[in-house]
């Protein structure tokens, strides 16, 4: 019997296959990390081939650590570090350089050119995104300009493109051997080659860019009752397993969180920040600086939308203390050093190592820390650390108001950064609303299961979903409004001197 499903999370740091029952609770895991590599300033790469082998991995040691076996899973789901950027042979499946990561900014050049006809919005009508070197399209036209082997094989219809999910996805169900080359809507809405209405590659933006169509998966529903693929009994679940759902780690997140009505919103607090609110069947412009985005299509139905507030650098801060700094040692002990003190000494850090993403889209700012005296010791720096995050979801939430015309009543969480209790009693405080986490932590990787479950009929409905969601934790506001308006705008001052920093 089918009793699980599995969803392969590969995020940007780490790649984890984790197993859920019908409840949604986790029933085994296996996490594996994956090499950063930072070839210079501003420029993040990983080993795309690491990521395969790393995915080969942790599937089967999940496997081995649960007492199971392939033919125990009804169906496999994906979710994916969005806009990270893959192009490989389709003979031999070898990518002809590392994949570009989505914090990467050397792609600023390009969309910086792009602008010059038509400005930072000038795609954003039709794919509802501005110009920005955060998503793929620009990523694909750099390797395409620099690797010649890539711009010929292009040339001659043997490159492919995909971003992680893609690349995972062909390899699961074939490879060079017949892989499955698709992209579900969320990803492929991260492009900046998609149009939102139609849901199909922009040929205007192709043209443009200079990208072959050839090149570019086939757009699936993010839960499609016809599966893309299966995978191989010669691969590392050892069965034939149906791969038929797919999300951006977000979009993924949302659907964990069971966000499937207008209004509902989350914020993921992992490598960086993403707080997504759902707007229904219609397509939500921005004019206050977040992005429209897909929520998540299942088969046969009409899309769901969202608005979307992206922030670069959240629990990347505190790696950068760890790895950097060597202030602590491992991640959570940022909580017990913030503690030291009762306050954050005067001191703010704007974390902008990769410019400014939402509300700014300011690709000239760079990391300050401002306010600092003699008074300043360990503790207030790891305390304005975190409260960089929460400040940073702050701009979101504020953004988000405005453009929906609704203010967050209420905001459920979730990501690594979540078990924090002072960061999120912190950010309970900055918003002035309760902050709810769920019992369920790994909305991301449920995420992905309840696309692959619901495409198979494992689950009914989203309804049998909803049901599954428990709250674990409440955090209530307790901080006064004179005080949560005086550090607020003292960060705002923050942001400020963090701009203009590249020309």
């Amino acid at each position: 019997m089918r009793r699980f499903i599995g969803a392969l999370d590969q995020g940007t740091t780490s790649t984890r296959f984790i197993l859920f029952d019908r409840k949604g609770r986790m029933v085994t895991m296996a996490q594996k990390e994956h090499r950063q590599i930072y070839p210079q300033p501003g420029w993040v790469e990983h080993d795309p081939m690491e990521i395969w082998q790393n995915s080969r991995h942790v599937m089967r040691e999940a496997l081995e650590k649960g007492g199971l076996s392939g033919s125990d899973l009804a169906a496999v789901g994906i979710t994916n570090q969005r806009e990270t950027t893959v192009v490989w042979d389709r003979r031999t499946g070898m990518p002809f350089t590392n994949a570009i990561v989505w914090q990467c900014t050397r792609t600023q050049e390009i969309c910086d050119a792009l602008a010059r006809e038509g400005g930072q919005d000038r795609f954003r009508q039709r794919t509802g995104l501005p110009l920005a070197s955060y998503f793929s399209g620009p990523k694909i036209r750099w390797i395409l300009d620099q690797v010649p082997e890539a711009r010929e094989a292009a040339r001659k219809g043997h490159a492919l493109f995909g971003t992680m999910e893609t690349w995972i996805i062909w390899w699961l169900t074939g490879g060079p051997d017949g892989g499955s080359h698709v992209t579900d809507v969320t990803n492929a809405s991260r492009t900046l080659l998609m149009d939102l209405a139609s849901l199909n590659w922009d040929q205007e933006i192709l043209r443009i860019l200079q990208i072959p169509h050839q090149m570019l998966p086939r757009i699936v529903p993010s839960m499609d009752h016809n599966p893309w693929g299966i995978t191989r009994m010669d691969g590392p679940l050892g069965a034939a397993v149906p791969v038929c759902g797919a999300l951006g780690d977000q979009q993924a997140a949302l659907v964990g969180q069971a966000c499937f009505e207008p209004g509902e919103a989350k914020n993921t607090y992992g490598t960086g920040c993403f707080l997504l609110l759902n707007t229904g069947t219609r397509p939500t412009p921005s004019s206050h600086g977040l992005i429209t985005t897909l929520a998540y299509q299942m088969s046969g139905q009409e899309p769901c939308y969202a608005l979307e507030g992206s922030v670069a650098i959240a629990g990347a801060l505190v790696q950068w203390i760890r790895d950097n700094l060597g202030l602590i040692s491992s991640a959570p002990e940022i909580e017990t050093l913030a503690r030291e003190v009762s306050d954050n000494g005067g001191i703010y850090f704007v974390p902008a190592f990769s410019g400014l993403f939402a509300p700014y889209w300011r690709a000239d700012a760079r990391g300050v820390i401002v306010g600092l005296t003699r008074y300043v010791n360990r503790g207030h720096l790891a305390r304005a650390v975190l409260e960089a995050t929460a400040y940073q979801t702050k701009d979101m939430v504020l953004a988000m108001n405005r453009d929906s015309g609704v203010n967050l009543t209420r905001l459920k969480v979730d990501g690594g950064m979540v078990n924090n209790d002072l960061l999120m009693q912190f950010q309970a405080d900055t918003l002035g609303v309760p902050v709810i986490r769920p019992r369920i932590a790994e909305t991301t990787a449920l995420g992905a299961a309840y696309a692959a479950g619901l495409a198979v009929g494992f689950w009914a409905d989203r309804e049998e979903l909803r049901a599954n969601w428990v709250e674990d934790r409440t955090w209530q506001p307790q901080m006064d409004p004179g005080t949560r308006d005086k550090g607020y705008k003292a960060w705002k001052m923050a942001v400020e001197r963090s701009l203009n920093w590249v020309s």
